[in-house]
């Protein structure tokens, strides 16, 4: 079933088209001040997905970015895409607890108008490409970033699952010193 349900109140599927913050915990590993979307509104397995990320005057990079003009800085509105985009993608990995989802590339990255503390970003991500084999899967993903109807950003994301012990040192702790 490809269907996309708009979240309501009333609609009997709303938990699996929506995520509130307590499930995107559950699916993604980025934890504060990293976690950069507070909610799912609308999921297609697969497609796409549409999230939202509250900016608040309280994000600790407002203190650096810019004093007396706090704008939300244009990576960290890319990155909120593709944990949207991660988002939609973990959902489908049953062994999501052992794997990460990493960028591979970003393209044609553009931004259109400064966010601000007070506005509600709207990240609205699809899926253009995704390829899953035995040990590998990756895709790529179209995103765009609303704030009301203002289309404020856009990237292609690219991105792979990969096992989140990659990189990590033995544990007998001989890398020390």
């Amino acid at each position: 079933m490809n269907k996309s349900i708009p979240v309501t109140e009333s609609s009997p599927d709303s938990a699996k088209a929506g995520l509130d913050i307590h499930q995107i915990l559950k699916i993604l590993p980025h934890r504060y001040p990293l976690l950069l979307i507070d909610r799912v509104l609308d999921l297609e397995r697969k497609k796409r997905i549409v999230a939202i990320k509250n900016v608040t005057i309280n994000e600790p990079f407002f203190n650096g970015h810019f004093p007396g003009l706090p704008i939300m800085p244009g990576v960290l509105i890319v990155e909120a895409i593709a944990q949207a985009g991660g988002a939609l993608l973990l959902t489908e990995v049953e062994d999501r607890s052992d794997k990460v989802m990493m960028f591979t590339g970003i393209d044609r990255a553009k931004f259109r108008s400064p966010v601000s503390p007070g506005d509600q970003l709207r990240l609205e991500v699809e899926v253009t490409g995704w390829r899953s084999v035995p040990g590998m899967t990756a895709a790529k993903m179209q995103g765009y970033a609303f704030v009301g109807e203002k289309r404020v950003a856009e990237a292609i994301v690219s991105c792979q699952l990969v096992d989140s012990s990659r990189g990590r040192g033995s544990s007998g702790g001989d890398n020390a010193g």
